[in-house]
C-alpha cells in the first residue's frame, strides 16, 4: 500500500466518522426537541404560550424585513439632501 492510498483511506474513515457523528447529533437533537414539545403541550397555558410564540415570530419577521428589505436611498438623493442642508446653513 502506498502512502497516498493510506492517506486516502484515513480521510475516508474520518469523513465516515464525521457523518456518523453528525447523524447522532441530529437524532439526539430531534429527540430532545420532541420531549420539549410534549412537555409544552401538557401545560395548562399552552394556548397563551403559543400566542406569545406567534407574536414573537411576527416581531422577528418584521425586524428581518426591516433589516434586509429596506432599500437604501440612492446616492444622488443623499447628495441632494446634503446640498440642501448646506444651502440652508449658509442662508441662516
Amino acid at each position: 500500500m502506498t502512502q497516498e492510498a493510506g492517506r486516502r483511506e484515513g480521510l475516508d474513515a474520518q469523513a465516515l466518522l464525521l457523518a456518523f457523528g453528525l447523524a447522532d447529533l441530529a437524532v439526539s437533537t430531534v429527540g430532545s426537541t420532541l420531549e420539549t414539545v410534549r412537555g409544552l403541550l401538557r401545560r395548562s397555558d399552552a394556548a397563551e404560550l403559543a400566542a406569545e410564540a406567534e407574536n414573537e415570530l411576527v416581531a422577528r419577521g418584521r425586524l428581518v424585513l426591516d433589516r434586509y428589505a429596506a432599500v437604501p436611498p440612492a446616492d444622488l438623493e443623499i447628495l441632494a439632501r446634503r446640498a440642501l442642508a448646506r444651502k440652508a446653513a449658509c442662508d441662516v
